[in-house]
């Protein structure tokens, strides 16, 4: 891994700013060569915006806060591409029906965080993304899309393509070994995938990624594909989550919950998973779930502390896991000296659909199913009281937005004896 991190950690948006800028381009003047009715979805954003005075002042002021000079004026009159909410809302509308496209050079995993890219860094896009109403409509936009890429009219991404194809051949040098490892029939259209959201959703075959030391209580395994962000010890019950030190707020995290004040002063392990790895949560102990629910809240809120960083979605990792949608799940470890637990799942822009595949009160081993994200992924925490004391595994790496994913089912950490 190289030194300088990369301009989208998981490869969730292009490393080229040019990339995306060529992108946001293309789709422009498609949508002002042939204008289309809006999604009824996207027109109820529409209508809010326009009928809300608070909401139609922020979605003004974050396209007139955007500066007027590199590297944010991108078109030929020396404006920002996105120019007010109407054109955002044109280009919103045309992803509603299209699967991301597979490209070597940049992946645009996030469309609409693309739309968004500038105006989100903004005060008046700070605020914006944080109204409730705002999010509740955003919401109806993602799940609408959502039901889209778990269609089989979005399989069509799913070719062999050598450039564009998630099956071709410049996919598969950047996913090496994927018929090995994933369920899949290469025989088969789309190798057997009905959908984008199950390509996205695809799962291991057997054996591919075996649990670590299964009988053994004191080991704690990765809960995800995922590559470890950082670890804080002694985290407060509230703090400023906000600043540039981002950090972690526990009663703002695990929404005030009962269960909360176990976790004062506990242990916060974070990891991110990648863009074209694997999405599915499993549990990093064996215990019986105590409960398990999901947090709306944000899908495209940065901390204003990035500015107009192009880094700054990835920066936000620790704020968001006090705002964005999550789920909760908390576990009663079998090990005395784990105990009560948890995993959080965190939302981030498009991949916000948290789906539990678990319930209260069930038994599960270690390495079992916990629920998965849909279109992706995104970041996750494990939460452990104060009275655990562990020695992370972290294979050599330490945390930070340079680190490779960590295999899940792997050993991550272990009790202290």
């Amino acid at each position: 891994m190289t030194a300088t991190t990369p301009y989208r950690v998981g490869e969730w948006l292009p490393s080229d700013q040019t990339f995306l800028d060529n992108w946001l381009a293309k789709l422009i003047a498609e949508v002002e060569r042939a204008p289309q009715p809006l999604h009824p979805v996207v027109d109820e954003l529409r209508q809010l915006i326009e009928t809300d005075p608070t909401v139609y002042m922020l979605f003004n002021q974050m396209f007139e806060q955007v500066p007027h000079k590199p590297p944010y004026n991108r078109d030929p009159t020396g404006k920002p591409q996105v120019r007010d909410y109407r054109v955002m809302l044109r280009l919103v509308n045309a992803i509603m029906t299209r699967a991301p496209e597979f490209n070597e050079t940049g992946l645009v995993g996030f469309p609409i965080n693309a739309i968004f890219d500038w105006s989100m860094a903004t005060p008046g896009g700070f605020a914006a993304f944080l109204n409730a109403d705002v999010n509740r409509a955003l919401k109806n936009v993602l799940d609408e899309w959502g039901r889209y890429l778990a269609s089989a009219d979005s399989v069509y991404v799913l070719n062999t393509d050598p450039r564009t194809g998630w099956l071709g051949a410049d996919a598969m040098r950047a996913m090496p070994h994927f018929v090995e490892q994933f369920q899949c029939n290469p025989e088969l259209p789309h190798y057997g995938f009905t959908s984008w959201d199950d390509f996205f959703t695809r799962q291991f075959r057997e054996g591919q990624r075996p649990v670590a030391a299964p009988r053994d209580d004191d080991v704690i395994v990765n809960a995800c594909e995922s590559a470890p962000y950082k670890i804080s010890r002694q985290v407060k019950m509230r703090d400023n989550f906000w600043i540039k030190a981002q950090r972690y707020s526990l009663s703002h995290m695990l929404d005030n919950d009962s269960l909360l004040p176990a976790f004062d002063g506990g242990t916060v392990y974070q990891a991110f998973l990648s863009a074209k790895s694997y999405h599915r949560w499993h549990s990093p102990v064996s215990g019986r779930v105590i409960e398990a629910r999901v947090v709306n809240g944000t899908y495209y809120s940065e901390t204003m502390y990035e500015g107009f960083d192009p880094a700054g979605p990835n920066d936000s990792q620790g704020y968001i896991t006090e705002v964005a949608t999550r789920a909760l799940i908390f576990i009663q470890a079998d090990n005395p000296a784990i105990g009560l637990m948890c995993f959080m799942a965190v939302g981030m822009a498009e991949v916000s659909t948290c789906q539990i595949a678990v319930y209260e009160g069930q038994q599960i081993r270690k390495g079992q199913q916990l629920g998965m994200f849909h279109f992706g992924g995104s970041t996750h925490c494990l939460i452990f009281r104060p009275q655990v004391q562990l020695d992370f595994d972290l294979h050599g790496q330490t945390p930070g937005l340079n680190s490779e994913n960590i295999p899940v089912n792997s050993r991550i950490a272990t009790v202290r004896k």
